[in-house]
């Protein structure tokens, strides 16, 4: 075999590699855009529900619901007492009211499957009376966040209701508490919240490819 040979048949050889590594970044990029694309139609249905089952009870609650499908909770007055983790009478009744149309919500076939997560997170200042370091207004903050966060969710979890009590194996599996301090500070009026979140498992994927 001549020398001209050898480099056409290698030539050859380095030309499939470079036709198979193309079609296999481009069936990635198709992949990553089918995901992306679900997670968007997803996200926005899911927005669409939640908007059309709240909207009317949003001033009420003083609650929101933002393009990322997070449900708001910020009346200082309703919530928890300053520096306390118990859940106010008024904000019980709300919660009542909000949790189980909610997780009707989440737990409908279009989106049961699709949840990775059903967050609780908790919210506080970055403030703390009597405290002298920021280390230490940063430890009872992130403390406080955590118990509020938890105070929720054991509350919404124990309803005695039948659609909790349908979907109680599902909560244990996907509901979480998180308690956030004073990360994505807002102004203070609504610094002290929280927020329920639903994180999807197709974002998590965009997100795996991605990285």
């Amino acid at each position: 075999m001549s020398i001209s040979d050898m480099m056409s048949g290698l030539m050859l050889i380095f030309l499939f590699i470079a036709i198979s590594f193309m079609v296999k970044v481009e069936a990635e990029k198709q992949e990553i855009k089918d995901i992306a694309i679900e997670y968007r139609d997803t996200k926005a249905n899911l927005n669409e529900a939640l908007f059309a089952e709240f909207e009317n009870d949003l001033k009420n609650w003083d609650a929101t619901i933002t393009k990322d499908n997070s449900i708001v909770f910020a009346s200082q007055e309703v919530l928890f007492a300053i520096s306390k983790s118990d859940i106010k009478s008024q904000f019980k009744m709300i919660l009542k009211e909000f949790f189980v149309r909610y997780l009707k919500i989440v737990t409908d076939p279009q989106y049961k499957d699709e949840v990775e997560e059903l967050r609780v997170e908790g919210y506080t200042s970055n403030s703390w009376k009597n405290a002298h370091t920021q280390e230490e207004i940063y430890l009872k903050n992130m403390k406080l966040s955590q118990e509020r966060a938890y105070s929720v969710l054991s509350f919404c979890y124990s309803l005695d209701d039948e659609v909790v009590q349908k979907n109680r194996k599902w909560l244990e599996q996907h509901f979480r508490a998180n308690g956030m301090a004073f990360s994505q500070l807002r102004e203070q009026e609504k610094a002290r919240r929280v927020e329920f979140r639903v994180q999807m498992k197709s974002e998590e994927r965009v997100n795996e490819m991605l990285d």
